[in-house]
Parts: C-alpha cells; sequence; structure tokens
C-alpha cells in the first residue's frame, strides 16, 4: 500500500463527528439556503439599531400611511412610523421570544423525559399523563389559556409558549430513553456500579440530543407563530411594542382602506422566517439521522 493511500486512510479514520456533520451539512442546499437565513435574520437582529433607517418608536406626522417610497421602503402606518424599521426591531423581539421560550420548554422536557423513560413506572404514569393532559389543548388555546391566567406582557408569552412545548420534548427524550438504557455500554456502565445521575447525564443524555436538536430548531419558528398570534389578538406586549403581531394587529383597519404594505411585510416576515426555520430542521434531520443518510 502506499504512502499516499495511507495517508488517505489515516485522516478518514480520525475525522471527527462534527467534520462529518459539516460535510453533509454544506453539501444539502436546502440546508445552506434555510441556514443562510437563519444567519441573516440573526445578524438583522443583532444590528438592528444601525441598520434601521428611522426610530421604529418615533412617528413622523408628515407621512402618514405612506406607501413604499425612495425614503420609506416599505412605507409608514398611521402614526407615520417606517416599516421597514419595525420589522427590523421586530426581528430581535420574535427571535428572542422564539428562542428564550423554546429552551426553557427544552430543558424542562429533557429532565421530565430522562426521568419517564428511565425510571418507568409511577414515575412514567405520572409525567406521560401530565404531558397527555397538555396535549388535549390545541397549542395555541393552551397558550391563549396560560397568558389568560398570567395576563397580556412579553415575558408572560414566553412563559405561555414554554409550557406547550415541554410535553413534546418529554416525549422525544423518553423514547429515546428507553431504547438507550438497554444498550450494553449502559448496562455495562450500571453494572460497575456507576449512580443514576452519572448514567442519565454522560451516558443517555447525549444520545437523546440529536432528536432534541431538530426538534428545538423547527419549534422555534411554531414559537414565533404563536408569539405573534397572541400579539395579534392583544395578548402579547404592548401595542407600540414593535413585533410582527403588533404591525399586524395594527394594520387590520388600513387594510380596509387598501393600504397592503403595513400587513404585507410583516406577514412575509413572519412566513419566510417560520419557513427557513422548518426547513432547517429538516435539513438537520436528514444530517443527523442515519437512516436517512445515503
Amino acid at each position: 500500500m502506499s504512502q499516499q493511500t495511507l495517508t488517505t486512510v489515516d485522516s478518514e479514520a480520525i475525522r471527527s463527528p462534527w467534520r462529518d456533520f459539516l460535510h453533509a451539512f454544506t453539501r444539502n442546499p436546502l440546508a445552506l439556503a434555510s441556514g443562510g437565513f437563519v444567519l441573516l435574520l440573526a445578524l438583522i437582529a443583532l444590528f438592528a439599531p444601525w441598520l434601521a433607517p428611522w426610530n421604529p418608536m418615533e412617528p413622523d406626522w408628515t407621512a402618514l400611511s405612506m406607501p413604499p417610497s425612495g425614503a420609506h421602503w416599505m412605507g409608514t402606518d398611521e402614526l407615520g412610523r417606517d416599516v421597514l424599521s419595525r420589522i427590523i426591531y421586530g426581528a430581535r423581539i420574535s427571535l428572542y421570544v422564539g428562542i428564550v421560550s423554546v429552551t426553557l420548554g427544552m430543558l424542562a422536557g429533557i429532565v421530565l423525559g430522562l426521568l419517564a423513560g428511565y425510571y418507568g413506572r409511577w414515575v412514567d404514569m405520572l409525567i406521560m399523563r401530565g404531558s397527555d393532559v397538555l396535549f388535549a389543548f390545541p397549542g395555541m388555546l393552551l397558550a391563549i389559556a396560560v397568558v389568560a391566567i398570567l395576563g397580556p406582557g412579553l415575558n408572560n408569552v414566553i412563559i405561555a409558549v414554554a409550557v406547550f412545548s415541554v410535553p413534546v420534548f418529554a416525549r422525544i427524550v423518553r423514547a429515546s430513553t428507553l431504547s438507550l438504557k438497554q444498550a450494553a455500554y449502559v448496562e455495562a456502565v450500571r453494572c460497575a456500579g456507576a449512580p443514576d445521575r452519572v448514567i442519565l447525564l454522560r451516558h443517555i443524555l447525549p444520545g437523546t440530543l440529536p432528536n432534541v436538536i431538530v426538534y428545538f430548531t423547527m419549534r422555534i419558528g411554531t414559537s414565533i407563530l404563536t408569539a405573534a398570534g397572541l400579539s395579534f389578538i392583544g395578548l402579547g406586549p404592548e401595542p407600540d411594542v414593535p413585533e410582527w403581531g403588533n404591525i399586524l394587529a395594527m394594520s387590520r383597519s388600513m387594510m380596509m382602506a387598501g393600504l397592503w404594505h403595513v400587513s404585507v411585510f410583516p406577514g412575509l416576515a413572519i412566513f419566510m422566517t417560520v419557513l427557513a426555520f422548518n426547513l432547517l430542521g429538516d435539513a438537520l434531520r436528514d444530517t443527523l439521522d442515519p437512516k436517512l443518510k445515503s
């Protein structure tokens, strides 16, 4: 065997799982397109004060309800506020709500799923029956109920969206835990006398993460859509806050007057963001699931 062949074999043998993931991810056009859009959206949210051409909260009484123009690329609302600037700042709020709420729901779901899948019996029954109760409500209806109890506001919207994310993460982690706890390496660690905490955190939890990561990505889009829906019906942050659902809610009266731009542009922002996160989740599933790899 030549030296070049040995070098190629050695490089393939030491290639890390992270490099395998990057290699597969970068060869997926759908993953690159959706990931690029999500990255662009994150940069827009991060640099919103420098990218927004106007103050999103400051009205311009000389430019009320203007259609798109050179000065205001997406027009203005009924108070003369620049729609483009409000959408840019709205990306900050929508991403914040989506990521924080799903993270809270994911953490709670991981803990409950690990406990239910590993210990079983009454622990499993108690956690899963509680999840079934939450599953009995549609996601939006459950979020409305939580906000109705806690009151409107941005933080309460985050809590509401997190609550209806918990049972799905719990079921995903439970299913993976039931499979992994029967694995030979877990049985060996258990026979060696390792405590349950070590088995759960070091040997079972890492095996559940691929499915959790995929669903986490897809759930962000759903959470953004739910938060926008709560704001649209008046259960979100204050009406003057530049959040995408608020912008749509404020545009209802203008739509009747034929001023389409105030509702179309924030609606497109929500549509494209949710679509990008869903497509990114599909691409991650195709990349991380060995059964779907070619």
